[in-house]
């Protein structure tokens, strides 16, 4: 938006709505870059207009100095009558300049002057009015002039703000070439800049909001030396999605209602690494590393089903299983889709967005998880930050996230957090005193918010519009 355009919009809501007359509030702004102003606000249903038209004259810069001095005829008369033997005529150019030429003919028609060979004498006892001043006077004051035949005449002296011609001058918009070749540039006629004009949008390809929003947050976590986990694996086994996580096999979030199950292929293959699998399969059952497990009969066909990930967590489980190779401290990210067989309403989608990390180190404490989150949430702006414990089945302790929000005047959650237990670790191979700090949150909820949108579905899904992808702006967190 211009300047100009903001200035219009604010002068319109000072006006309680409605300019009944544009001129006599924008009398510094022409007319054409007005209306250039006014057509780009409609287009985008910000405001209507009506056109007034009236018929308006602007003085040119040689009917402003006929205002201010006089006619050319009557600057002729006074100089002749200066004169008590009259005036040469080859002197009238160089005591007045063009205006004696111009002058000459008008004083001659209106019967002010006369010739006596080549000298101008005064025809009049006593200085007439300078009516042609005196109309321009008018004119200026008013913008118009009764007096249609005045104005005409005025016209045809081209002492009013019009370009008269009888033909059309072509107006060049650039310098070509051509013109630089042949020289015509330098007599050529150039149409005026519009600097107001917002001109052409540009036909180009646009970023997604959510994709702005989450190339904000992976700034972020890589200035604060984390490591991008590959997260392009949409499709997992239950032993990943849930039983490395400790999700009971009779858990109702592993029902059809909530989880997306293939059908072709219905399996897949147990994992190679056959310790591992046996130790997740002994803390379900009979509980091992300090955990007395859920105590049920653990079964291997329900945990090689194939599933649609319903978390990012499965990815950063895989990841620390890889750490259990070399064990040391470690950063790790992802930001990716996951997937839940939700009823789609204002505020959830069957598919949507995790923001999650992972922090791994010797020794560390609940104290050190809070302190990363204030640090972490302060990157990106955001304070005073109240936590709340909670329940998870891969983390003890656990904690809900909370933020102050100036707008609602209350706590909103803004994540989830824990420290991973220790089954979960030493299972896997970790030693004991290499302990995981985990949190997480959705994409789509700050997006929401950064971009004032109260309905999920237009953010992402069949209900997002190209204007919405096109016209918003670059996210920018307030990053300290």
């Amino acid at each position: 938006m211009s300047d100009l355009q903001l200035r219009m919009l604010q002068a319109v809501e000072a006006n309680n709505g409605k300019i009944e007359n544009s001129d006599a509030v924008f009398q510094d702004i022409e007319s054409q870059i007005l209306q250039a102003a006014l057509n780009s606000l409609v287009a985008k249903s910000m405001i209507t207009f009506s056109i007034i038209e009236k018929e308006s004259w602007k003085l040119t810069s040689e009917g402003e100095e006929v205002v201010s001095e006089g006619s050319h005829e009557f600057r002729l008369l006074a100089e002749v009558t200066k004169h008590l033997e009259g005036l040469d005529i080859s002197k009238v150019s160089k005591v007045l300049g063009p205006a004696g030429k111009l002058g000459q003919g008008k004083a001659f028609k209106n019967g002010w002057i006369k010739k006596d060979g080549d000298v101008l004498l005064s025809n009049v006892t006593d200085l007439p009015e300078d009516s042609a001043a005196g109309l321009l006077k008018s004119i200026k004051e008013n913008g118009i002039l009764d007096d249609k035949k005045e104005l005409a005449d005025l016209k045809k002296r081209k002492l009013k703000g019009v370009e008269f011609a009888l033909t059309i001058v072509q107006v060049e918009t650039d310098i070509t070439s051509d013109m630089l070749a042949n020289g015509k540039w330098k007599t050529a006629t150039f149409k005026p800049y519009n600097f107001n004009s917002e001109g052409v949008a540009p036909h180009s390809g646009a970023l997604h909001p959510l994709n702005k929003v989450r190339e904000e947050f992976r700034q972020i976590l890589l200035s604060m030396g984390f490591t991008e986990m590959p997260s392009n694996q949409y499709v997992e086994t239950g032993f990943w999605n849930f039983d490395t996580l400790y999700l009971p096999q009779q858990h109702p979030a592993r029902d059809l209602q909530d989880t997306f199950y293939l059908k072709d292929t219905l399996t897949s293959k147990k994992p190679e690494d056959e310790t591992y699998w046996n130790n997740i399969k002994k803390v379900h059952q009979e509980g091992a590393f300090g955990s007395i497990g859920y105590r049920y009969p653990w079964k291997e066909d329900e945990s090689l089903r194939m599933v649609l990930r319903t978390h990012t967590t499965v990815i950063s489980a895989a990841m620390l299983h890889q750490l259990a190779k070399d064990p040391k401290p470690a950063r790790l990210f992802s930001i990716d889709r996951v997937f839940r067989y939700e009823a789609v309403d204002a505020t959830h989608l069957a598919e949507f967005h995790h923001v999650e990390g992972v922090l791994a180190d010797y020794n560390l404490t609940l104290g050190d998880l809070i302190t990363f989150m204030k640090s972490f949430y302060g990157k990106m702006g955001v304070k005073n930050l109240a936590f709340k414990p909670t329940y998870n089945q891969y983390t003890e302790p656990s904690l809900e996230i909370y933020s102050w929000h100036e707008g609602l005047g209350r706590l909103l959650e803004i994540g989830n957090s824990g420290m991973f237990r220790p089954e979960m670790l030493e299972s896997m191979g970790l030693p004991k005193d290499l302990r995981v700090l985990g949190w997480g949150f959705s994409l789509e909820r700050p997006t929401m918010i950064k971009y004032g949108c109260n309905n999920i579905r237009e953010l992402l899904g069949h209900r997002v519009t190209l204007d919405f992808i096109e016209t918003n702006p670059a996210a920018r967190l307030e990053v300290d």
